[in-house]
């Protein structure tokens, strides 16, 4: 064995016995000729699992590198992916010429690239059928390195699988065609849900390192697309194989310019897919010569001593490789049986299991039913009960599902239900379909409306499967409690994106968000008083807003997913499509049904009513397009000249002369009149699929877009392409070559007077000037969303986008800001549409509904956003805050009920209130200064203070002077009641903030590099700091007031000494700007946190770093913190640390494991957390309280109280300090 290898293993030796248990492992070792069954015997001899494991590993260390590679292998085939990934840096290199199996003529890469690309090993009895596999690789060949198909097609039990298998078990096959390596993905029949989570599995094994992303895709679109990601950037030039695919619109989900070996029964299967196809076909059965070798290599025979049995045994069966597999294997155990299973298999006793097939059944029936005569009494006894039904009885399924339950009921509980269990993933799979089916309703709501079930199957899973089963079970469970229902969907709807993240978040603080009323939130409340006796630590909202559900109608028309809706032109009516193939027809206002169509023969994906409102055209994956009458639902015209799938349709916006124009994956667009039978007029251009297209309002001009990144102008008069403009232009960078770049231009619409057109591609929406081709707009939608489809409002700047979360949102394309979001469609939303008059706007979603929402309602509920500007003030048992909203309106709210008084209008840049809520001010953006009576509501002083605009003010403790800093380099102070202001100036640059000390000091940092003390009294400088040489970004103050930190935009943190003008200790280790930094209250650590999510601990004494809590990629960039850390503050016992970024975390402040996280809960984004307030008057610091969209308070008081050792008044002492919060980015972060 290579010297790399056995140190690898030696290194590792250790994790490996503990965690190995040795009989499947040896079994493959054994099958590949590296380990002996006496050697297994050795091993098994030992008394303990970790025992066998070492005496397993001793032998391996004294064999070659087949040996380890062999170790290796097994290990992946296992489970073990941890260990393996361990022993993967040793894996040692072995050559095509010595690296041949004994037995097989394998190589060990081979061996390595199947086993981790989860190709099945041989059978044990295996016999070569080379002209069959030969034509494979011939057809795999002609694919040379591009996108296509081969398709191995035959009936059941002719061994399809084995031959994929065996085609790709060739060393030099595999290094000149796909050096990428191999992929196997069992498929089997699958609905939506299996094959998301078949789709979810190929995405984490090809991306083990989750370099791409931490969060599994939450539907088949987003795997698709992540599935081509991996493949291009990952593993290019690899081959994915399918195995049994059974229907068309799985392979769909496949078809992302893979190269593609698939096994099926029906050949046609590829008929819905795009690209070279070549076909293998495999007969069912065996030749005689081929069949009579597997019996005679089963019971160890010469063929020509075979009885002539045998020869009767393959007639019969029809040479079906798996039936004479099964009766080899039988008489392998009872070699005397030759004439009993011949008369097995002529009786035919069974039933055809598939008696529509062409493909008879009885023999592998009768040798399936000879293989459980053989089993031992107790596994039979299982079998039995779960499959085995006599002859001609009719199978009683409720039976079998209740006693699946019953079984788990048994044997199991939720909180009990563990990964590392064997059938755990059976169990979150289908408990909830054998409920259904059994008609155990109540056992079905009971698990459904459970956060404990939530938590383990979205923990484990991710949410799609689960959301898939509230829709498919909607009509059981809203049967005990329609209310309930809507509690958990709406949970899920909400946090369906942060239920499939890592790290998993924690559940019942989700719940907390809640409102009051709902299940989910009495559950979680229960389920946190419960755990805070263990150390557990919860954040509970008190002001909750009184959240409205904002969607005015939902209407489940589709029995699937609704690809797309629309309005009629005159808003009476809604048409819908979808997966059902179905199109349906309602009334826009109640949503009664109207037309009910069986539109297609696959499933419809667009439908478009005409300017005049008579037709409704639908276009298909069947190819198709038709035009039905509207109001009786009969078929007028079909159009089938496009060559695939028809992915968009839409009419000409005037009556008079009505013309529709579609879109396919053949890459062309094509123009049909109604009043002629044949197309009008095709469109050339586009290089790859056609995904959307629209009209310009004056009908001059048709947009299409496409997935080659573009969008084409054509006119409509003569047909020819006006112009083009490259999105894809827009996300390239100066690492990735445009032609590995794939860029889908989703969707486009034209703003009102057709001067400007809309696109979607990716995470950005596009707005662009017709006439110039110029960019106007671009809008981010952020790392985490994917734009589904976005339409403009035919009266104003308004745009509807669907996002890939499930979310939709309303923005304003003049001033590029977010209106609104609503919430509350399950699952991916395909389509929105505003009405025609622009008061409404609908949405429609794999949830099986269309939602229609009032614009205005939705503006409104949604318009009010708290800019940066805030203060809070703590008096007994009530918190108040001021804020500034998106409209600079001056809010005062009551932190306890929530409700808001608004003061006055004004272009407020800073604000803040007096310690005992007599007054407050606020700067202004042109430098005034004002301050406001709260008594009466009028302005008591006002002043022009600076000439630049007021970035921070705040009260000395006794109310009477008021101190502020601006864009220019002063800080003003101001004694309001008594005399005038007077300047500090010293700064060279900005002054970033300052902070109130004892004794009539006041300390100030600036973009000059330089932190002052003053004495607001003598107004002189005291003590003037150099301490960086870029920004300094924050300071903190010590408890004991002798020493303070800083941190810059310069990557580093110092401490310093009030008594002394170099630096105590310079902490280094940063790779970000330094935001923030907090002081132990006994002062013994400070906390550091940076622009990348880290946070630091160090020892105030020695400067040394305690404890280092790195970022976690989440997905795509985004930090443990969702991005910056913005603020931090330890617990009065210093046992604890709060930190906030993108969300809020409470960490142990000895080892930084998290406590507690919370997450931005419905419009609110945290941001902030505590820091010591301008308005402390005690030395101690704050205990947590949130100030945002709402406050936040601590549950189980009792609880709390302990954790900190201290009593009712003590804790109370804490809180009444009027703490500071400075959030960085809210829902309007033009400011950021």
């Amino acid at each position: 064995m290579d010297a790399k290898a056995r140190n690898c293993l030696l290194q590792h030796r250790e994790a490996l016995e503990r965690d190995i248990k040795t009989s499947y492992i040896m079994d493959h070792m054994i099958s590949n000729g590296v380990l002996t069954v006496s050697e297994e015997e050795k091993v098994k001899n030992e008394p303990t699992q970790r025992q066998r494991a070492a005496m397993l590993i001793k032998m391996i260390l004294k064999k070659d590198n087949h040996s380890y590679i062999s170790f290796y292998n097994a290990l992946l085939h296992e489970g073990y992916k941890d260990l393996a990934a361990l022993l993967h840096g040793g894996i040692p290199v072995v050559s095509s010429s010595d690296g041949k199996d004994s037995v097989s003529g394998i190589t060990s890469y081979v061996r390595t690239v199947l086993c981790e690309g989860g190709v099945p090993q041989r059978p044990v009895v295996f016999v070569t059928r080379k002209k069959l596999v030969n034509a494979i690789q011939q057809k795999l060949s002609k694919l040379n390195g591009e996108p296509g198909w081969v398709t191995i097609y035959g009936m059941a039990g002719c061994g399809k699988s084995v031959l994929a298998a065996e085609a790709v078990r060739d060393h030099s096959f595999l290094e000149d065609c796909f050096p990428g390596g191999v992929h196997w993905v069992s498929v089997g029949k699958q609905d939506k849900s299996g094959l998301l989570m078949k789709l979810q599995n190929l995405c984490a094994r090809l991306d083990q390192d989750e370099s791409f992303s931490q969060r599994l895709p939450l539907n088949i679109e987003e795997a698709k697309d992540r599935l081509r990601v991996l493949m291009l950037r990952k593993h290019p030039r690899s081959l994915l194989i399918l195995d049994d695919i059974w229907d068309p619109w799985v392979l769909k989900a496949f078809d992302n310019q893979c190269q593609i070996l698939l096994t099926t029964r029906d050949k046609s299967v590829t008929d819905s897919v795009m690209g070279p196809k070549y076909v293998v076909p495999v007969e069912s059965g065996l030749g005689k010569e081929k069949a009579l070798e597997i019996l005679s290599l089963f019971v160890n025979m010469k063929k020509a001593d075979l009885p002539e049995q045998a020869h009767s045994i393959i007639q019969e069966c029809k040479g079906s490789p798996l039936v004479v597999s099964l009766i080899g294997a039988l008489l392998r155990d009872f070699p005397n049986r030759w004439e009993y299973y011949l008369r097995q298999l002529q009786n035919k006793q069974f039933k055809r299991i598939r008696k529509s097939s062409s493909y008879d059944y009885e023999a592998l029936d009768e040798a399936m039913s000879i293989s459980v005569e053989m089993l031992r009494e107790d596994i039979k006894d299982y079998y039995t009960d779960l499959s085995i039904i006599q002859k001609d009885v009719k199978v009683p399924t409720k039976d079998l599902h209740k006693k699946m339950v019953t079984q788990f009921q048994r044997h199991h509980q939720l909180h009990s239900l563990t990964p590392d269990q064997e059938d755990c993933m059976y169990w979150y799979n289908f408990l909830a379909y054998h409920m259904a089916s059994a008609n155990m309703h109540k056992e079905l709501c009971a698990l459904m409306f459970s956060l404990d079930w939530i938590k383990a199957k979205t923990e484990l899973v991710g949410p799609a499967h689960l959301i898939h089963e509230f829709v498919e079970y909607r009509h059981i469970l809203d049967e005990k409690d329609g209310t309930d229902c809507e509690n958990f969907q709406e949970f899920l709807s909400l946090n369906g994106h942060l239920l499939g993240r890592q790290p998993f978040p924690n559940i019942v603080q989700l719940g907390l968000c809640e409102l009051e009323t709902s299940e989910v939130y009495r559950q979680a409340k229960l389920q946190a008083k419960q755990e805070v006796d263990n150390g557990m630590l919860y954040l509970e909202w008190v002001n909750k807003k009184n959240m409205k559900n904002l969607s005015r109608l939902v209407v489940r028309p589709h029995t699937d997913a609704v690809y797309h809706a629309c309005f009629s032109e005159d808003g009476q009516r809604i048409a819908s499509c979808g997966a059902d193939k179905t199109l349906q027809v309602f009334k826009a206002e109640t949503g009664e049904k109207l037309l009910e169509i069986k539109a297609h023969e696959d499933e419809v994906l667009c439908c478009a009513f005409s300017a005049d409102d008579r037709f409704i055209a639908t276009c298909s994956v069947d190819k198709k397009v038709k035009i039905w009458n509207s109001m009786t639902g009969e078929l007028v015209r079909i159009y089938d000249e496009h060559s695939e799938q028809v992915n968009c349709c839409h009419f000409t916006n005037i009556s008079s002369h009505l013309l529709l124009a579609t879109g396919s994956n053949d890459y062309f667009l094509k123009l049909w009149d109604l009043n002629q039978e044949e197309c009008r007029n095709t469109m050339f251009g586009h290089t790859n699929s056609v995904s959307h297209c629209r009209f310009s309002p004056d009908d001059q001009v048709l947009a299409s877009c496409s997935a080659d990144g573009t969008l084409k102008l054509w006119d409509v008069k003569s047909a020819n392409e006006r112009k083009s403009i490259n999105v894809k232009q827009f996300f390239l960078n100066s690492e990735e070559p445009q032609e590995d770049l794939e860029v889908i231009v989703k969707c486009c619409s034209w703003s009102a007077d057709g001067a400007k057109i809309m696109v979607a591609a990716k995470n950005k929406v596009f707005l662009f000037d017709i006439h110039t081709s110029g960019l106007l707009a671009e809008i981010h939608m952020g790392h985490h969303s994917t734009v589904q489809y976005c339409d403009f409002s035919p009266h104003n700047h308004l745009a509807v986008v669907a996002l890939s979360q499930y979310c939709v949102e309303l923005w304003s394309m003049d001033s590029g800001l977010k209106v609104a979001d609503c919430r509350g469609h399950l699952s991916w939303v395909h389509c929105v549409m505003f009405s025609p008059d622009g008061s409404s706007f609908l949405t429609s979603s794999d949830d099986q509904t269309v939602r229609l929402w009032e614009t205005k309602k939705v503006c409104k509920n949604s318009a009010t956003v708290l800019k940066q500007e805030i203060d809070v003030v703590f008096q007994e048992n009530e918190v108040t805050v001021l804020a500034v909203d998106n409209i600079r309106r001056l809010q005062l709210i009551n932190g306890n009920t929530g409700q808001i008084d608004y003061l006055t209008e004004a272009q407020v840049s800073c604000c803040c209130l007096s310690p005992h809520l007599q007054y407050l001010a606020f700067g202004a953006e042109d430098g005034a200064i004002q301050i406001l009576e709260l008594l009466n509501n009028r302005i008591f002083q006002s002043r022009n203070a600076h000439k630049t605009t007021v970035r921070h003010i705040q009260f000395t403790a006794d109310g009477k002077t008021l101190i502020s800093s601006s864009d220019d380099s002063a800080v003003q102070i101001w004694n309001w009641q008594s005399e005038d202001p007077f300047f500090l100036q010293a700064h060279q640059e900005t002054v970033k903030d300052f902070k109130l000390l004892k004794n009539s000091r006041l300390l100030s940092w600036s973009f000059d590099g330089t932190v002052k003390v003053w004495n607001i009294t003598t107004r002189r400088i005291e003590k003037d700091f150099v301490c960086h040489q870029d920004t300094v970004l924050s300071c903190d103050i010590s408890s004991d007031g002798a020493k303070f930190s800083s941190t810059s935009a310069d990557k580093t943190a110092k401490i310093w000494s009030f008594e002394l003008l170099s630096p105590l200790h310079e902490l280094r280790g940063h790779k970000g700007c330094v935001r923030c930094s907090s002081f132990s209250v006994d002062n013994t650590m400070l906390a550091t946190g940076d622009d990348n999510g880290e946070i630091r601990i160090w020892n105030v004494s020695n400067g040394e770093l305690l404890h280092l809590c790195a970022p976690i990629s989440v997905e795509e960039g985004a930090s443990t913190h969702g991005g910056w850390v913005t603020d931090l503050c330890f617990s009065p016992d210093t046992k604890m640390l709060v930190s906030a970024g993108g969300y809020l975390k409470v960490r142990d402040s000895q080892r930084l494991k998290e406590k507690s996280s919370l997450y931005p809960a419905f419009q609110a984004i945290f941001t902030s957390c505590v820091s010591a307030g301008p308005h402390t008057t005690h030395q101690k610091r704050g205990a947590v309280t949130i100030t945002l969209f709402c406050m936040l308070r601590w549950i189980c008081k009792a609880a709390f109280l302990r954790s900190f050792g201290s009593s009712d008044d003590s804790v109370r002492d804490v809180l009444r300090p009027e703490l500071s919060y400075h959030p960085i980015q809210v829902l309007d972060d033009q400011n950021d």
